[in-house]
């Protein structure tokens, strides 16, 4: 059923995908970008929620021993209820939503109520397992067809819909979704129609997830690594097939540098997105918990003032990108373009501050070799004697750069465009990874480092460190904590290096 143009509510079921956020299509996120509500499962990378618009309900439906677990039924007609209140309702679902996903029943209810919706595809786990376990479902000479088989049948359905004589004979691949509790039971099957024990078997858990597992075995071997005090959990797919000894894919993604490794990023939710995706690509778990959240002030009339007086103005110096971000942003509210800037020159702390800058079609005159208040000063000094210079900056901070350039001989006139306030608590997924452990803790700045230390107490201790500069170290230091890599370039590229290098260690 298709949208119509009234303003009656809809619900779009969405295929999160397997796991990795990236793994999302384009209509997926269209639909999450126009959503009131979003209602997901737990299964759902919660990082795929950041393309929700700011303020979006999104409720989770529930985990096994954490709060209440939605029933089919009342899911239904909570999508209903929020459709005929007019919302736009996203029904965020992890792989497919009409693989083992209950689509059907969904789509039917929607229906019956006289609900527009639109399903859209996700990938799903077994699609999955070639690209992240090196497994291919498909074989031009040992399999040209592939089963997708539910392991756990509908409670109260009575007799097996499942043939076994003609799967034990099926001349392809299969594979097993939800047959984790189920494996003696329909491995057992397989083998008493005729199918050898010793058929080749792979069990991949959390696929395409950082903390992905897979397992190559024999098909009679498979329930053995589903029991037992160390065995494998769900969620899981089991492929049975000559295909799983087939070696022409690696496992390329077992393989990245960082795979295994849970990080934790401590920047602000504005700004860790692009960190966030960097240590992904490169095989890590990522934690987000933003240590300090970056807000406008609350009154721009001092702002107002110095982009008046930029005519006047012989250097602007930024401290940060949030300043570049947060001033030119405030430039462009009020109607002006960069030929506000025609007369000034324009100095950037570093070059990811520069390159903020030239996301507005602006180029920094001056970058000093270090990323540092100290070395902004001196690259300045010999320019600013009896200039008027606005430096933009945070309202907090040290003061080394205002008083430099101050003693170098310079009119310093400060404007703060943003304010930095500590996070004072910890989300449930942070609590819940800080319980299972955590590897790495980043941070990128010594408020964030002082903030990230006061909020996770004694759970710092049992990480290693990595710090962007020898100006946050030193703020770690003082705070009991000993920094186990440090940036050689003070930027994200040097940070991950620093990760990187200590790993190849």
């Amino acid at each position: 059923m298709t949208q119509d143009t009234s303003s009656d509510g809809f619900v779009y079921l969405v295929g999160a995908g397997p796991g990795d956020p990236s793994y999302i299509t384009l209509r997926g996120v269209q639909c999450l970008k126009q959503a009131d509500v979003v209602l997901y499962d737990y299964l759902v990378n919660p990082r795929i929620l950041q393309h929700v618009r700011p303020g979006t309900e999104c409720l989770c439906m529930g985990r096994h021993g954490t709060g209440k677990i939605w029933k089919q039924n009342e899911i239904n007609s909570e999508c209903i209820r929020l459709a005929q209140q007019g919302q736009q309702v996203v029904r965020l679902k992890s792989g497919d939503p009409a693989i083992f996903a209950r689509a059907a029943e969904e789509a039917s209810a929607f229906e019956s109520a006289g609900i527009g919706y639109e399903i859209v595809p996700g990938i799903t786990a077994a699609l999955a397992s070639g690209t992240c376990a090196g497994i291919p479902l498909t074989h031009r000479d040992k399999a040209s067809s592939v089963a997708l088989i539910t392991g756990h049948e509908r409670d109260g359905k009575g007799e097996s819909s499942l043939d076994y004589d003609q799967l034990a004979r099926f001349p392809g691949t299969l594979v097993f979704y939800m047959g984790v509790t189920s494996s003696r039971n329909w491995t057992g099957k397989l083998i008493e129609h005729g199918m050898s024990a010793s058929t080749p078997a792979a069990i991949i858990r959390k696929i395409s997830c950082p903390d992905q597992i897979t397992v190559r075995c024999t098909l009679s071997e498979v329930p053995e690594w589903f029991e037992g005090e160390h065995r494998l959990r769900p969620p899981a797919i089991v492929i049975v097939g000559a295909v799983v000894s087939d070696t022409s894919l690696n496992s390329w993604f077992e393989s990245r540098p960082l795979f295994g490794q849970r990080v934790l990023v401590t920047r602000a939710t504005t700004q860790a997105e692009q960190f966030a995706a960097k240590l992904s690509d490169l095989g890590a778990e990522v934690v987000l918990q933003p240590a300090i959240e970056i807000v406008a002030p609350s009154d721009f009339t001092l702002v107002d003032q110095a982009i008046k007086q930029l005519e006047q103005t012989d250097w602007v110096v930024f401290s940060s990108g949030n300043g570049v971000r947060y001033f030119l942003e405030r430039v462009l509210e009020l109607g002006l373009d960069v030929r506000a800037f025609s007369q000034t020159q324009l100095a950037a702390i570093g070059p990811g501050t520069a390159a903020m800058l030239e996301n507005y079609h602006l180029k920094a005159d001056l970058i000093p070799d270090e990323y540092r208040a100290e070395s902004m000063v001196a690259a300045l000094t010999p320019h600013v004697e009896n200039r008027q210079v606005l430096l933009i900056r945070a309202n907090r901070g040290r003061d080394v750069l205002p008083n430099g350039l101050r003693d170098a001989g310079a009119e310093v006139e400060e404007t703060v465009v943003y304010h930095s306030q500590d996070v004072d608590e910890l989300s449930g997924l942070t609590e819940e990874a800080l319980e299972e452990g955590i590897d790495w803790i980043t941070f990128t700045s010594s408020a964030i480092a002082r903030s990230s230390i006061k909020l996770l107490g004694d759970h710092v201790q049992s990480m290693k460190s990595a710090s962007i500069s020898p100006i946050t170290s030193e703020t770690m230091r003082e705070l009991g904590v000993m920094p186990t890599v440090e940036a050689s370039s003070h930027n994200l590229d040097g940070l991950l290096q620093a990760i990187l290098e200590y790993r190849d260690a």
